[in-house]
């Protein structure tokens, strides 16, 4: 089911299966934060700061963003989109690559819990849903 992904292989697939037990099980803000690819405040006495993520597991999150880096440019329409609104919005690249992982993996999250192959979405323009293109 993973497989079916657009941008997720057969060495991400696996990772993803034995660094993550939980795939499926639990909710997209759970599964992020496993991986390690959820935003968390650093906040202690005398500064607060904003950490991308948080360093567990390495092996894993280096199969994603090997996966999302592609993904984001290419086989994944939904990703592409969010890698171009979020460029355009001023974000760095590696922000906008580690929100990319963040997607990809709730899309596999997603597919394992409901145990359906991937559907491909149209991307739907402004127009279609009803808002004024501007």
């Amino acid at each position: 089911m993973i497989l079916s992904v657009d941008g997720i292989g057969l060495i991400t697939a696996i990772a993803i299966l034995v660094r993550l037990p939980e795939i499926g099980t639990v909710t997209r803000e759970k599964i992020a934060a496993l991986a390690g690819v959820a935003p968390y405040d650093n906040e202690s006495s005398e500064q607060v700061s904003r950490t991308p993520y948080q360093r567990r597991s390495w092996a894993l999150r280096k199969s994603l963003f090997c996966a999302a880096l592609p993904a984001s440019f290419r086989w994944n329409k939904q990703l592409i989109e969010l890698y171009r609104r979020l460029r355009a919005a001023g974000k760095t690249h590696k922000a906008t690559l580690i929100a990319c992982v963040r997607k990809l993996l709730i899309f596999a999250n997603t597919v394992v819990e409901r145990g359906t192959p991937w559907q491909k979405q149209q991307l739907r323009a402004k127009t279609d849903l009803g808002l004024q293109a501007t």
